[in-house]
C-alpha cells in the first residue's frame, strides 16, 4: 500500500537540536513512523520529556546531552547510536541558528559562528555518520535550512548566508552520497516555536507575519515533521539534493525588523 512507504519502522535516526521545536517535532515524528532515535541538544531536561513522547510512540530513545559544537560532540552522536541500535539510517541536522543584526554591526566572530553553527556542524556529523549508514545498506540525511537560505532581508548577512551555504552543501553532499545515501533539506518559514517567542507576544506583529505569508497562518512544528517523515522515508526514494520549502508559500521576508539606512 501506498501509506507503508511513509513508514519508517526499525530504523534508526539522530537527530540534533531536538531538545524543543522543530527537533522534538522531528524526533516525536519519526517515532510515530516507527523509528528509533538518538536525540542531542544542551538541556537534559528538555530531552528527557522528548524521550518520554518516543516511548509513549512505543518507540526508543537514546539521550545525549551537551554542546553540539564540536566535531567530538557529534561523535559521540554517533557512537551512542551505534552502541544502543547497531545502526543508523537518518540523520537530521537541525542544530543551528543566530540572531539578526544589521550588517555594521555583525562582528566577525558572530558571522564565523553562524558557519559554524549552521554549517560546519552539518558537515561534521553527516561525514562521521556516513560509513555506518553505508554499513547499514544506505539511509539519507535531511538538513533543516530556512527560507532565509533562499531569500534576503536585511539583519540576515549571517544567518541567511549560512543557510544559504547549507543548501548548497546539501546539494554537493547528494552528489557525492549518491546514490546508496540522499541527501535532502528542509527550508522552513515563520515557524510558531519558541524562537519566534518575542514575535509571537506581540499581536500587532504576528497579525502582520500572518497578512504577508500567502496561506494566512504561522507554521506548525508538525508541518515541518510531516516534511522529515517523508524526505527519510521510502515515499521519498527517487528524491535527492532538493530543497523541500514549507513556508506557506512566501517569496519575500514576512517580518519587516526595522533596520534604517545606513
Amino acid at each position: 500500500m501506498l501509506f507503508d512507504k511513509f513508514r519508517l519502522t526499525d530504523r534508526v535516526a539522530i537527530v540534533t537540536g531536538a531538545g524543543r521545536g522543530i527537533g522534538a517535532g522531528i524526533a516525536t515524528g519519526f517515532a510515530e513512523a516507527g523509528a528509533d532515535v538518538v536525540i542531542g541538544s544542551r538541556t537534559e531536561s528538555q530531552l528527557q520529556e522528548v524521550a518520554k513522547e518516543v516511548e509513549a510512540a512505543g518507540r526508543r530513545a537514546a539521550v545525549v546531552a551537551g554542546d553540539l559544537g564540536s566535531r567530538d560532540a557529534m561523535a559521540e552522536l554517533v557512537d551512542r547510536a551505534m552502541d544502543e541500535f547497531g545502526r543508523i539510517d537518518i540523520v537530521v541536522n537541525n542544530a543551528g541558528g543566530s540572531m539578526p543584526s544589521p550588517f555594521l554591526g555583525t562582528s566577525e566572530k558572530a558571522f564565523n559562528e553562524a558557519l559554524h553553527w549552521n554549517v560546519t556542524t552539518a558537515f561534521n556529523l553527516t561525514q562521521l555518520a556516513v560509513p555506518h549508514m553505508l554499513e547499514s545498506g544506505g539511509g539519507n540525511v535531511i538538513n533543516i535550512a530556512s527560507a532565509v537560505g533562499r531569500i534576503s532581508d536585511r539583519g540576515f548577512v549571517a544567518y541567511g548566508t549560512a543557510k544559504a551555504a547549507l543548501i548548497h552543501l546539501t546539494k554537493n553532499l547528494a552528489a557525492d552520497l549518491a546514490p546508496r545515501i540522499r541527501v535532502n533539506s528542509i527550508a522552513p518559514g515563520a515557524i510558531a516555536t519558541s524562537a519566534l517567542e518575542m514575535v509571537l507576544r506581540n499581536e500587532e506583529l504576528t497579525r502582520k507575519m500572518v497578512e504577508q505569508t500567502p496561506l494566512k497562518r504561522l507554521g506548525e512544528v508538525e508541518d515541518i515533521a510531516a516534511g522529515a517523515v517523508y524526505l527519510a522515508s521510502d515515499a521519498a526514494s527517487y528524491v535527492t539534493g532538493r530543497v523541500l520549502d514549507i513556508d506557506g508559500g512566501i517569496n519575500s521576508a514576512n517580518l519587516e525588523l526595522g533596520f534604517p539606512d545606513l
